[in-house]
């Protein structure tokens, strides 16, 4: 079986689920803060590397960017491309890929990683293969911002369990821990109705420390960690974990 996240099926089963309107909503802010942590001038080269339907993309194009956009999931860059045509936007580019394999020598100025898309393979030399195509996509001076759960942030509030509901579907979450606290299981359930989907998830989870040395192991040569988008310290109040790193 192939693993969760090259199955067409969860990412479409779930797509409303994980891009429900008040975080498409959120875009605009997000954006706000990654162009202030990396500090890129306007109309720098962007790549938005597993961009799902494009919310950080087409936020980007709006602002007068040059978006490249990259996701493996068909109907996500359907979904994305006809948006874009419909704000009108032209400066943003959507293409089928895996970020195993993406890689566009010194092409841009700035790549965004974001909403815990990273970490999803067995090998970690994919996770570091990851990261070197990033650096080498990255011009002189480039920089990442990549945004994700941390293991700090996650054992600070970790639940097993969750269930919740979301216009009449309900939805519910078991999470295991294990491998030293470096991989996490999650089993999502969805329930609508009669129809019952379940997929089980499975990432690794970094620590600030880990990331950085990941990064600069790919070559980056500076790396800062944040606490959130906002730019908070990575201390015992963040709630996620941005790693801003610098060819």
């Amino acid at each position: 079986m192939r693993p969760w996240h090259e199955r067409d099926e969860f990412w479409e089963t779930m797509a409303d689920h994980m891009f429900t309107p008040a975080r498409l909503a959120q875009a605009a802010e997000d954006i706000d803060h990654v162009l202030q942590l990396a500090a890129v001038p306007r109309g720098a080269k962007v790549l938005d590397l597993c961009c799902g339907p494009g919310r950080h993309s087409l936020e980007l194009a709006r602002r007068g960017f040059t978006v490249t956009a990259v996701d493996r999931t068909p109907a996500y860059l359907d979904r994305a491309v006809a948006k874009a045509r419909e704000l009108g936007l032209q400066s943003v580019t959507f293409l089928k890929g895996d970020m195993r394999e993406f890689r566009k020598p010194g092409a841009y100025d700035l790549v965004i990683n974001l909403f815990t898309s990273f970490g999803y393979f067995e090998d970690p030399q994919e996770d570091l293969r990851v990261m070197e195509n990033i650096r080498e996509s990255l011009g002189p001076g480039g920089k990442l911002v990549m945004e994700m759960l941390g293991k700090e942030p996650l054992a600070a509030r970790f639940r097993p369990h969750d269930w919740y509901e979301e216009d009449g579907v309900l939805f519910l979450e078991d999470r295991v821990l294990s491998r030293d606290w470096s991989w996490i299981d999650t089993r999502w359930i969805r329930i609508d109705g009669t129809r019952r989907s379940e997929f089980t998830l499975s990432h690794r989870v970094y620590s600030a420390a880990e990331l950085s040395a990941l990064a600069r192991r790919a070559g980056f040569v500076e790396t800062r960690a944040f606490g959130s988008l906002e730019g908070i310290p990575y201390d015992h109040q963040a709630s996620r974990l941005v790693l801003v790193a610098a060819r």
